[in-house]
């Protein structure tokens, strides 16, 4: 709800040229607190983990409309990416818990799915209440979202066999505590495809603005509804043909996508551009979910999910500090952006078409 409507908020506190801290901020504290999550996940239990993320989520929203300094800004999206930070992490191994191994990849699409129906409606109601009501009102409304899915939580049972009570010696790290090694692969798959998105969440609101678009939100509701209607069937594949298999065709098709939003001369391509990065998407995301559960020890399940995370955070830090590095209220300059997405996308099809070596991991 929040994403297309922050640029020119901030903009209207004169912090235009922080744009791309906008989700560089949010995502550095969600990729520190993942080890957390991750640890706490594996010993806490599921649901409190999620609870976190909720409540942090449903707090923001509160504080936005009282912050309105640029700094106060910036804070409220360290502190904001904490929700990022526990709830998907905690969420993911819930749902591996439900469901036997060799259906991971079609639960994992199942998931995506309603992460991919909020990612498509948020965007488009947000915009909506921002141009009906106000942004206070948007914030407010964000919170009451977040305050649904606690009610959601407080009714759910716990997967973890054996949680243990909190305790402060819980939020001790170890180096050993934040990379589950026996997953980067498909962490690095992640790194390298999500620099793209941190791009998209930094300029595609001014990109579609420029090319004539009035809703900002639309480009996120189209590539995230054409990434709901093939969940339903990648994860699924992928359980049957392999995970590596689903994840180079989908690496191809998200070249193709960023190539057509870098050259798109109109709403029609630049949407035509982003059903196609839909498509991309929700191919990936389940597979390369499945895939890090796949190469992960059942009792480190919240550490290699943690992990993934951490890598995907990354990889959209540093795409919206490639955009805004490059891109400072300059539309001309959003094209090359693209180009250069591309090229690191094409850096991790080659990892796994030429460089990856499968290794058989016992659980």
């Amino acid at each position: 709800m929040l994403i297309p409507e922050l640029p020119a908020y901030l903009s209207a506190l004169g912090g235009s040229e922080y744009k791309g801290l906008i989700i560089a901020l949010f995502t550095l504290t969600a990729g520190i607190s993942r080890p957390f999550s991750g640890k706490l996940t594996d010993t806490i239990g599921r649901i409190p983990v999620m609870a976190v993320g909720s409540i942090v989520c449903f707090l923001c929203g509160f504080l936005y409309p009282i912050l309105t300094s640029v700094a106060g800004f910036l804070f409220l999206r360290l502190l904001h990416g904490f929700s990022t930070g526990f709830k998907p992490t905690a969420t993911s191994a819930y749902v591996a818990d439900l469901v036997p191994s060799d259906r991971w990849g079609e639960a994992m699409g199942v998931h995506g799915v309603c992460f991919s129906t909020g990612l498509a409606i948020g965007p488009a109601i947000g915009s909506a209440i921002t141009d009906h009501f106000s942004i206070d009102m948007l914030f407010y409304c964000s919170s009451l979202f977040a305050l649904l899915s606690i009610v959601i939580l407080a009714n759910m049972k716990e997967t973890l066999p054996n949680k243990q009570r909190f305790k402060a010696t819980h939020l001790k790290i170890k180096k050993e505590d934040i990379i589950e090694w026996q997953v980067l692969p498909a962490a690095l798959i992640v790194l390298w495809s999500y620099i793209s998105y941190g791009v998209i969440l930094t300029v595609i609101s001014d990109w579609s603005h420029h090319l004539g678009t009035s809703n900002k939100g639309l480009f996120f509701m189209i590539f995230t509804l054409a990434s709901l209607l093939i969940r339903f069937v990648a994860g699924k594949v992928s359980d049957k043909y392999g995970r590596t298999v689903i994840l180079r065709i989908s690496l191809s098709i998200l070249m193709i996508s960023l190539l057509g939003i870098a050259f798109a001369n109109s709403e029609f391509w630049l949407m035509s551009a982003s059903a196609i990065y839909g498509v991309a998407t929700g191919m990936l995301s389940p597979s390369v979910t499945a895939w890090t559960i796949d190469l992960s020890k059942a009792s480190h399940r919240g550490k290699a999910v943690a992990t993934m995370y951490i890598f995907m955070e990354v990889g959209i830090g540093l795409g919206a500090l490639l955009a805004g590095s490059i891109f400072i209220d300059d539309v001309a300059t959003i094209p090359s952006i693209f180009y250069i997405c591309t090229g690191i996308t094409f850096i991790a099809l080659i990892y796994l078409q030429f460089i990856y070596k499968p290794k058989v991991l016992a659980q």
